[in-house]
């Protein structure tokens, strides 16, 4: 086995870390695990990774700088993640597999979209730099293909912030969804959009 060459493949639509975070009381971004919701995804995920990671390439450790080609299925055109978000949450799980030492090895990285409904992944491919180089070029077609178009994304924000102000009314009833305890609203906390409302005594004591 050689110590320049990795390859990575992970089934499943690939998520980006920045639409799992949550915020503590102090603004600084948090990744629960063990809250048995939603926000859990992405440390399941990173796991996944890792895991996947070590058991394709057993007893290998890449420790030069690196060449990065990761190619991304989605199963949608235009219902994905951002891809130049998901590289972090990628690598992330790559370093903690053992497989690099810090993903700041890659060096270079050739990033490409595409789309299969069946069967969505990423293929990753690591080249040690000592070994490979890498080269590429634009070529314009010679018959243009139907164009992919996008909206503007949403102003909407996944920050957590207090319920206080909102729209319930002081006569409804607001329940932890992880105690499943009636709570104040200034003691309620919210994430997701609004989806997922937790007390501040189960949010502290999911990280």
């Amino acid at each position: 086995m050689n110590n320049y060459y990795a390859k990575v493949v992970v089934k499943g639509s690939p998520i980006s870390k920045s639409n799992f975070k949550l915020f503590n009381v102090q603004g600084r971004a948090i990744l629960p695990y063990n809250s048995g919701k939603y926000h859990d995804r992405y440390a399941l995920y990173e796991e996944e990774i890792a895991y996947e990671a070590r058991i394709q390439n057993p007893n290998l450790i890449l420790s030069e700088a690196l060449i990065a080609v990761l190619n991304v299925y989605y199963k949608s055109k235009k219902r994905h993640p951002d891809t130049n978000n998901i590289t972090k949450s990628i690598f992330d799980g790559i370093e903690k597999s053992g497989l690099i030492v810090n993903d700041a090895q890659v060096r270079r990285i050739i990033i490409e979209e595409f789309y299969d409904a069946e069967n969505p992944r990423f293929e990753l491919e690591l080249f040690g730099e000592s070994i490979y180089s890498i080269s590429y070029g634009i070529v314009k077609k010679d018959t243009a293909d139907e164009p992919i178009n996008y909206s503007p994304p949403s102003n909407r924000t996944n920050h957590l912030k207090p319920i206080c102000n909102s729209r319930k009314s002081s006569s409804d009833k607001i329940i932890c969804e992880i105690c499943h305890k009636e709570i104040k609203s200034c003691d309620a906390i919210s994430a997701n959009k609004g989806k997922l409302i937790i007390c501040k005594s189960c949010f502290k004591k999911l990280f």
